[in-house]
């Protein structure tokens, strides 16, 4: 079939699709959410492993939520971001007290901009607070890592698949590599390989000139990128790294924050703070566009002067700090600490990789089992000597027989050439065992199908 004689079931344009392939088909429409479940316009009803996004925390059906953005909307629907209202001032707070330390909160509508946000204010901190003879602009991020899909936050993400014809980039950007446990050198312990990795990060930093570098912007835990769990060392010596050159850090909690990990915050796990927090996702889980970004009280004081010194962060977003997001996000972060959510996400993160290690861990095709929280991923290979990844022909029947069981999987679809091979599993913090279990069992069906 031609490009001319293709029949586009609609006018919508999908992201990360080939619409090719959905020429002369008539693809399912969900009409419903309900806790971990979906259901669509024909009555079928599917387990949604992968939170939408990493988004829906708290699950979907919360009527309690709805009725917080009704009575919102019709209070007070928008108010342009400079003026103030009880729900944004309200969920500043709430976000300052929930992390522990003096903070102000900026919001912003997706983690992309709320990265975007943190590149901005760490630059022009640097460039109003810094030493004669510095000019510290270029921010440093890992391969593998995702931090959107605008243009700086898209060019400081380490997947090149999604930047392939969108280049070139924002300039001041550097990328260095992570830790990938699994295909550490064979001789390395993985503390070692923890050390290997900062020193790399340090040596970095020493030859792109430290006087030239603004921050290091990283996800605690790389998580669109392969779920790639840090050793013990790590986290912990990019601060120290961060300290000893004068280097910004920024934290991309887009995926970690509000539970995903097991904790309230996933930089929680390795007792380490950042200068800068990004948020998105599961701040309202979904029920409402919103993000922040989060300035601790030294980086937010670098900004105060007079009104004629240009010292105030000049950037505003139409629907940052809208009121009824907020409202939203209130409610939200009442229900995950009401319900304790993160504990539910550790207990049954915990009980999936133990189910899914004891039905397909020795599999020929089942490379690595690894997470925290409830983030899971599983790295498939075709030979588990060599790591070889497994082909897309098969990861797709694989995630194909999936949805043939009821079980939507997630993967790390478009982000390094050759190497999109881990499934990627994180359903909603309500998720129960039993659920859980329909998850493993698809799971192993598509694994045998493959």
């Amino acid at each position: 079939m031609t490009i001319q004689n293709m029949q586009m079931p609609d006018h919508l344009w999908r992201p990360i699709t080939q619409h090719s392939t959905l020429s002369g088909i008539t693809p399912p429409r969900m009409v419903k959410g309900e806790g971990v479940w979906l259901t669509d316009d024909k009555g079928n009803r599917f387990i949604d492993s992968l939170a939408g996004l990493w988004t829906v925390n708290v699950g979907y059906g919360r009527k309690e939520i709805a009725a917080v953005a009704a009575e919102q909307m019709e209070q007070l629907a928008y108010l342009a971001p400079m003026m103030t209202s009880d729900p944004v001032v309200d969920f500043a707070e709430k976000l300052q007290t929930m992390l522990g330390f003096e903070a102000h909160v900026y919001f912003s509508v997706s983690g992309s901009e709320a990265n975007e946000t943190a590149i901005k204010m760490a630059r022009q901190y640097h460039l109003q607070n810094g030493k004669q003879g510095e000019n510290r602009f270029k921010i440093i991020s890992r391969y593998r890592g995702y931090h959107g899909n605008t243009l700086g936050a898209m060019t400081a993400t380490g997947q090149a698949e999604r930047k392939m014809g969108y280049e070139p980039g924002a300039p001041g950007f550097v990328h260095v590599m992570p830790p990938y446990p699994y295909r550490r050198h064979e001789k390395l312990t993985v503390e070692e390989h923890g050390a290997e990795m900062l020193t790399l990060l340090e040596e970095t930093i020493i030859h792109e000139g430290a006087q030239t570098v603004a921050a290091v912007l990283m996800e605690p835990m790389i998580t669109g990128g392969g779920v790639l769990v840090p050793p013990d060392n790590y986290v912990k010596g990019v601060r120290e790294i961060c300290d000893r050159y004068g280097v910004l850090l920024i934290f991309d909690e887009v995926v970690s924050g509000f539970g995903r990990l097991g904790q309230m915050f996933g930089h929680r796990i390795w007792g380490t703070e950042a200068d800068i927090f990004t948020f998105a996702k599961g701040l309202a889980s979904g029920y409402m566009p919103i993000a922040a970004t989060v300035a601790k009280k030294h980086i937010f004081d670098g900004f105060l002067g007079e009104p004629g010194e240009m010292k105030h962060f000049r950037q505003v977003n139409t629907f940052g700090g809208h009121t009824v997001a907020c409202a939203v996000g209130l409610k939200n972060v009442q229900i995950i600490e009401d319900e304790d959510l993160p504990a539910n996400g550790q207990r049954m993160g915990d009980y999936f990789r133990s189910r899914i290690r004891e039905e397909l861990g020795d599999h020929p095709l089942v490379g690595e089992v690894r997470g925290m929280g409830l983030l899971t991923g599983i790295e498939m290979v075709s030979d588990r000597s060599a790591k070889t990844p497994l082909s897309e022909d098969r990861l797709n029947v694989l995630t194909r027989t999936a949805i043939a069981n009821g079980i939507i999987l997630g993967r790390n679809s478009n982000t390094i050439p050759g190497r999109c091979n881990v499934l990627l599993i994180a359903p909603p913090l309500v998720v129960n065992e039993e659920e859980t279990d329909r998850i493993v069992a698809a799971i192993k069906a598509g694994v045998e199908a493959c």
